[in-house]
């Protein structure tokens, strides 16, 4: 009996054949995976029991040259890179350390990189000297400052002690003013009247007429006479 091919029949061999190759890759990956696992495991196993973990030591201030020959000892890699301008860096004793990453005292794996921040030593030196610069004004200011204060005190403590003597001696010439003003305004006192001689009057001399408040005696006066008036002027017990 002759067996007769259909399409049908052809579609399912070809399923079947697909099925099974299918079957037969996964079955070799699963394989292939299940010999790789624990091989790679191993591996990472090894890599960590074999990494050494050395301390990042202090390396900021110190120049780039410096810097690099204490971490390369050490087994550490070294970049570093211009953070204030960027610029290429030639000569590394020309630049210094600002900055350090892993920081100091840290542990990392031997091998591993240690980033440094620089900058120039003459960038460095240009700073220092603008702030030198900046501080020598900041003081001479605040010195001129502090001079025109005490100007301004001193004149005005003058300008004070001033006002203080015209006023003063505004003061006194209101009371010699007024005591002027007082004194004219004040009555004159009566004068006294000297009292008469006595129409009749004898001094023996000088001291008597003077005792008597007579002298001097002028001519012609109760008690003058010529043996008092020795110099024959008129006038008799002057001196």
């Amino acid at each position: 009996m002759e067996t007769k091919y259909s399409p049908a029949t052809g579609r399912l061999k070809k399923t079947l054949a697909l099925a099974v190759l299918a079957g037969l890759m996964l079955t070799g990956c699963g394989g292939k995976q299940a010999a790789t696992q624990p091989t790679a495991t191993a591996a990472a196993t090894a890599v960590s029991q074999t990494t050494e973990m050395v301390t990042v030591p202090g390396v900021v201030s110190l120049t780039l040259d410096n810097a690099t020959e204490q971490l390369e000892k050490l087994g550490f890699k070294v970049d570093a890179a211009d953070t204030a301008h960027g610029k290429s860096i030639m000569v590394k004793k020309n630049w210094q350390v600002m900055t350090q990453d892993p920081a100091n005292g840290v542990q990392a794996a031997k091998g591993s990189t240690v980033r440094l921040g620089v900058k120039s030593l003459d960038d460095l030196a240009a700073e220092k000297a603008a702030a030198e610069k900046a501080a020598a004004d900041k003081a001479a200011a605040e010195q001129a400052a502090a001079a025109k204060a005490a100007a301004d005190k001193a004149a005005a403590d003058k300008a004070a002690a001033d006002q203080a003597a015209a006023a003063k001696a505004a003061a006194d010439q209101a009371a010699r003013d007024a005591a002027a003003k007082q004194a004219a305004q004040a009555p004159a006192p009566a004068a006294v009247p000297a009292a008469p001689a006595p129409a009749t009057a004898y001094y023996a001399n000088c001291a008597a007429a003077k005792a008597a408040g007579a002298a001097p005696l002028r001519r012609g006066q109760p008690g003058y006479s010529s043996a008092l008036d020795r110099d024959g002027d008129g006038i008799a017990c002057e001196k």
